[in-house]
């Protein structure tokens, strides 16, 4: 006699449910960039709609731009660098504190970096000074990079000792272009700078997949410890934010970072042992 096997509701798998949530929110930030960039350029919404703007969300406009203007970017490189970083960080720190709790984490990190960017832009940024290194009110943001700072600064306290690279070039390029900009600021070079710096830095992000280390030199790699990572990415750019202005969140960084922080110190006071055997096993 045959047997007859019939598929239990709790085992129904639906698309979503084999892939890591990291991909899911890869694919997420890929779509929503592409349908917000859309409408906005058709004019069916305005940037406000989507973006991060301090003078908005702290008179209790546009609150919701806490999160869209997570899975927003400014364009295409910027969303490519940034989901490049998601895709080998977020990967490890799913593996680390499993699907469900790496999701929950990811948003909240991004938008409690949203707020403390607002916080700072809106209550510091009026000089200009202080819009050079907080942002002024009216300064838009977006990206995911807060978000993913939060998930540095959770393996910053996890896993410490691990040794990473952070890919210094493309970080060098950008502030020598700003600089330049500053003291050539209608110069016809200026695009043509724009292009090169671009190039380059797709060019450095693709070397370090290579396995020749010549190729990957040609990004600039500077080995450290976890720990240092986040630090190393955010105190340097804070002190020239002070002479140059640079098309970057500090703050906003440094949100999800003290988030991130602030969240691996509460997992490893509530899973001492665990936590201690993850650092152990990635030292």
């Amino acid at each position: 006699m045959a047997q007859v096997y019939t598929v239990s509701p709790k085992q129904k798998r639906s698309f979503f449910s084999g892939m890591k949530v990291n991909t899911i929110l890869i694919l997420i930030n890929v779509i929503l960039f592409i349908i917000f960039s859309i409408l906005i350029s058709t004019k069916v919404i305005s940037i406000d709609f989507i973006s991060l703007k301090p003078s908005n969300v702290l008179n209790g406009n546009y609150l919701w731009t806490f999160l869209t203007s997570m899975f927003m970017h400014a364009n295409f490189f910027h969303l490519f660098v940034n989901m490049f970083s998601l895709f080998f960080i977020g990967s490890l720190v799913e593996r680390i504190i499993g699907r469900r709790r790496y999701f929950w984490f990811y948003i909240l990190s991004g938008i409690f970096a949203g707020l403390v960017y607002s916080l700072f832009a809106y209550f510091l940024g009026s000089s200009i000074i202080g819009a050079r290194i907080f942002g002024s009110p009216d300064t838009l943001a977006v990206g995911a990079s807060g978000a993913i700072f939060g998930l540095a600064g959770l393996l910053a306290v996890l896993i410490p000792k691990k040794k990473v690279y952070l890919i210094a070039g493309p970080l060098i390029a950008i502030i020598f272009q700003s600089i330049f900009n500053v003291i050539f600021p209608s110069s016809s070079f200026a695009n043509i700078l724009d292009l090169l710096v671009t190039v380059y830095i797709f060019f450095a992000i693709f070397s370090m997949l290579s396995f020749n280390n010549q190729t990957r030199k040609i990004s600039v790699p500077i080995e450290m410890p976890f720990w240092l990572l986040p630090i190393v990415a955010i105190v340097p750019l804070v002190i020239i934010g002070l002479f140059v202005e640079l098309p970057i969140g500090n703050t906003a960084h440094l949100g999800g970072f003290l988030f991130g922080l602030g969240y691996g110190f509460y997992l490893k006071f509530k899973y001492k042992n665990k936590t201690k055997m993850i650092s152990k096993f990635f030292s």
